[in-house]
């Protein structure tokens, strides 16, 4: 079955950087666009970055052009966030997230917290 594993996340004062990771199985990573999503209690969860197949193209959210870098390792079946000059609005569950045919998969989420 379909899995994606997210790891990375933690705690960074502003201004600090994060790598977060998605390993993901049960499907074949290549084929499929990735993307990475955020979520703070009480609000929709928000498109952060997305990558094609074979990571030619990539998008980003306004508020994090320039500071995050979506990239992927179609060998390792792994999508990585990396994560610059974080600030404290960036504080939130961070998932991982594919749409295969009509349905969509999530992994379980990893919580990242920039504070001081």
């Amino acid at each position: 079955q379909v899995q994606l594993v997210e790891s990375g996340g933690g705690l960074v004062q502003p201004g600090g950087s994060l790598r977060l990771s998605c390993a993901a199985s049960g499907f074949t990573f290549w084929q499929y666009a990735m993307s990475w999503y955020r979520q703070v209690p009480g609000k929709e969860r928000e498109l952060v970055a997305g990558i094609t197949i074979v990571g030619g193209s990539t998008n980003y959210a306004d508020s994090v052009k320039g500071r995050f870098t979506i990239s992927r390792d179609n060998a390792k079946n792994t999508v990585y966030l990396q994560m610059n000059s974080l600030k404290p609005e960036d504080t939130a569950e961070y998932y991982c997230y594919v749409r295969i045919r009509e349905v969509v998969y999530w992994g379980q989420g990893t919580q990242v917290t920039v504070s001081s």
